[in-house]
């Protein structure tokens, strides 16, 4: 019944999402979302991780908005029926939940906001906090309480907030607060053609962990520098931990930098960041990725290709320096504007921080991707891409002198036929003679626009000795788009491996099953 339920609601929500829904001059509009992920699980025998009891999850999500004037209003219902596999927060409460994570109202004057309920909010580049939702993580942190802001001119802005963070089915009993300020020196003094901002934050987590007020209060703080001009770019950011009942006491700290320029068909950026112990959950008995109060970015390379993306890279909390470089030109016809190359090339590498990280007392290799890109516009039908990546990978977090090395090879083509039918192919290669070994990949892709799209792959597990599974991992689907709903279809089996998402991760184990998702706006 639960599972009748789920669809039927899914599909009467979807049918009926198609317009705003103005309420009159006067009386404001209503908007909103619905998004529904289901999976019907099968037993395999050729995969190691059996189907669920219940051989079925469904994660959904329905948002309404209300907006008239300054005054705006929304709420969100989720509902778990259960959780699909991977998702933490199937591991808390009952098997079945029904959630109301999100009730909020705000008031939008010209120089000022107010906020009170539910809210998500960033401190610069999240280094010390960020309350923020991602679906495909199964991840939402928001913030139970009040949100200030104000602005003086282009000149100066302010925003204060204070609440108790959720971690995944409750709130917790602490709470977190703080307050982000920015000053624009370049509208100050009339910069033009350019913009120069100083910035800093301060953020206080309070939670009753011990009799010591020094183990219940953390506080931290950042400054930032942001620099542009014709062009150029300079980036610059301090962090200061206080000490934390998480590292036993011990202060954290992080220092960003990036410099980048853009021309003319050319672009670069180059970045370094070094962080020591970083992590920093919004409660002491929590557990999983829910479980933080900050955002650590992976500051490399993100995939879509299958085999490029089989070992994403995961930041070391605990300590990790290093940095990425990337370099972009494009070269343009000038009597055809279908004809032109894009050059692409990127390098990332970090390394632990730390002594005491590593069992030899060195500094370990964590991640290293050294990788180039090539695309083609033959014509206006016509598109290739070329990648090679060479990716290594320390599986011990850098404890022990042990990495895998991959070297992975994507042929991309993309061929219009006319104005809705397009097809793209993609051949991918793994090549290694360490961890899994050798692996290979390809994806047939068709396309009828604006409605249908078909699709067909497999990724295939050759090994090579004594390495490898000879696994087939295969997938076939396909979606619909009406207007604003999109609904997609497939059938085929998932490996096991991380979900990354800008270097926040879960684990996501392999499974053979029906996959049905929906996404609706009104």
């Amino acid at each position: 019944m639960k599972r009748l339920f789920s669809f039927v609601v899914t599909v009467a929500i979807t049918l009926s999402a198609s317009a705003q829904i103005a309420l009159g001059e006067k009386g404001g509009v209503i908007s909103g979302s619905v998004e529904s992920n289901n999976i019907v699980y099968f037993n395999d025998s050729a995969l190691s991780t059996p189907a669920p009891d219940t051989h079925f999850g469904s994660n959904d999500y329905i948002k309404v908005d209300y907006a008239v004037d300054r005054f705006s209003a929304g709420i969100q219902v989720e509902t778990y029926l259960p959780a699909l596999q991977g998702y933490e927060i199937g591991n808390y409460g009952n098997q079945f939940k029904v959630l109301v994570p999100m009730v909020y109202a705000q008031w939008q004057d010209k120089s000022y906001s107010v906020t009170v309920g539910n809210m998500y909010e960033q401190f610069g580049n999240g280094l010390i906090f960020r309350s923020f939702e991602d679906r495909q993580l199964g991840f939402n942190n928001s913030l139970l309480g009040a949100r200030v802001t104000y602005n003086l001119g282009d000149y100066f802005a302010v925003k204060a907030i204070y609440g108790r963070p959720r971690l995944y089915t409750n709130y917790q009993t602490g709470w977190a607060g703080g307050a982000d300020l920015s000053l624009s020196l370049g509208d100050m003094f009339g910069m033009k053609n350019g913009a120069l901002f100083i910035e800093g934050s301060y953020v206080n987590r309070y939670e009753k962990v011990s009799d010591i007020a020094a183990d219940n209060m953390l506080n931290m703080y950042s400054a930032r520098l942001n620099f542009d001009h014709s062009g150029f770019t300079l980036r610059g950011e301090y962090v200061g931990k206080g000490k934390d009942y998480t590292q036993l006491g011990n202060k954290g700290w992080a220092g960003y930098g990036e410099i980048g320029w853009a021309g003319k068909g050319f672009s670069f950026t180059g970045s370094v960041r070094a962080l020591s112990r970083m992590l920093t959950p919004l409660a002491a008995g929590g557990a999983g990725t829910g479980n933080t109060l900050n955002y650590l970015p992976a500051m490399t390379r993100q995939y879509t290709y299958m085999l490029a993306n089989l070992e994403p890279y995961q930041v070391n909390a605990e300590g990790e320096i290093g940095g990425q470089v990337d370099v972009y030109y494009t070269y343009r016809s000038k009597n055809n504007r279908y004809r032109y190359w894009n050059f692409h090339a990127n390098y990332s590498t970090y390394y632990t921080l730390r002594k005491e990280q590593s069992k030899s007392g060195n500094r370990e290799r964590l991640w290293q991707d050294i990788n180039v890109d090539v695309t083609r516009q033959w014509s206006k039908k016509l598109k290739t891409t070329l990648l090679y990546s060479f990716q290594e990978w320390n599986p011990y977090h850098g404890y022990h002198h042990r990495t895998y090395v991959s070297n992975i090879f994507v042929a991309d083509v993309q061929y219009k036929f006319d104005r809705k039918k397009s097809l793209r192919v993609e051949a991918q290669y793994l090549l290694s003679g360490e961890h899994e070994g050798d692996w290979g990949a390809a994806l047939v892709e068709f396309n009828l626009a604006p409605k249908w799209s078909f699709f067909v792959s497999d990724m295939y597990n050759i090994g090579r000795g004594d390495k490898g599974t000879d696994k087939n991992y295969y997938s076939v689907g396909g979606s619909l788009t009406i207007k604003r709903t999109r609904i997609q279809l497939s059938y085929g089996r998932n490996r096991a491996g991380y979900v990354c998402s800008g270097g926040v991760c879960r684990f996501s184990p392999e499974y053979n099953g029906i996959n049905l998702a929906v996404t609706a706006s009104f």
